[in-house]
Formats: C-alpha cells, sequence, structure tokens
C-alpha cells in the first residue's frame, strides 16, 4: 500500500469502506404537503480511515513522522493505492481530530526511528488534480 511515496503496511484495512453512500438525497414538503425528493451521486468526499488497531497495520515511528510531515501540508492532493491496485486521489479528513493517529505498540520513554506504532489514517477522496 502506498501513500504517495511513503509505503504502509498491506494489513491496513479500510475500516469504513462500506459505511458510504454515493447518492444524496433532500427531502421537503411543499405547502399542499406534497413530498419532493431530489438525489444525485455524490463525485468525491467518500471518507477512507485506514486502520489495523493495536494488531496490525504496524509502522516504524519514521513512517510516522513521514505522515505527520504530509499532514502539514495544506491542500495536499495525494495518491493511495490499495493493496488490490484500486487508485484514489485524496487529501486528509481534518474534519474528526487528527489525520494522523498513531500510539506505541509497547510504552516506551525513548522510542528510536525503527520503534512500532499503531496507525489510524483519516482520507478523502477528491478530484484528481489536473495534467
Amino acid at each position: 500500500m502506498q501513500l504517495d511515496s511513503i509505503t504502509l503496511p498491506d494489513d491496513l484495512l479500510w475500516i469504513n469502506e462500506f459505511d458510504w453512500n454515493p447518492v444524496e438525497q433532500s427531502q421537503e414538503r411543499t405547502l399542499t404537503g406534497a413530498l419532493l425528493i431530489q438525489e444525485q451521486s455524490k463525485q468525491y468526499g467518500r471518507p477512507i480511515e485506514l486502520s489495523g488497531g493495536q494488531d496490525a497495520g504496524w509502522v516504524t515511528r519514521s513512517t510516522v513522522a513521514s505522515l505527520l510531515t504530509l499532514s502539514e501540508t495544506v491542500n495536499n492532493v495525494m495518491t493511495l493505492t490499495l493493496p488490490d491496485l484500486r487508485q484514489f486521489s485524496v487529501i486528509f479528513d481534518r474534519t474528526s481530530g487528527s489525520p494522523v493517529e498513531a500510539q506505541q505498540i509497547l510504552p516506551f520513554a525513548f522510542p528510536d526511528d525503527n520503534y512500532q506504532y499503531s496507525l489510524t489514517l483519516r482520507l478523502l477522496t477528491v478530484e484528481p488534480p489536473a495534467a
């Protein structure tokens, strides 16, 4: 799995893959009491949350640092490539807290760059950048 040039473990799970509805619907009542329904396909904005919990998807401290640095760039459209080779143009989803969460697998006061962390990434699909 890749997020731009950062290699991620293939056992990170897309934990909200089937929680998204690709159709937006609005309902409104008229003055006569009739129900007006409008539907339209969503084009972008699908959330992608990748996590392995405490049991899988571990990354090194240096990978976490690279992801945090990448997350500091405003309006950065990245390419996410999943292990099954599906690709998405994504940005970090900053709406529900930190887009990059990492916790040490075993607490240690002075971890080096190879120390292992569990990882959660929150992304949103966006329109691919113009070529």
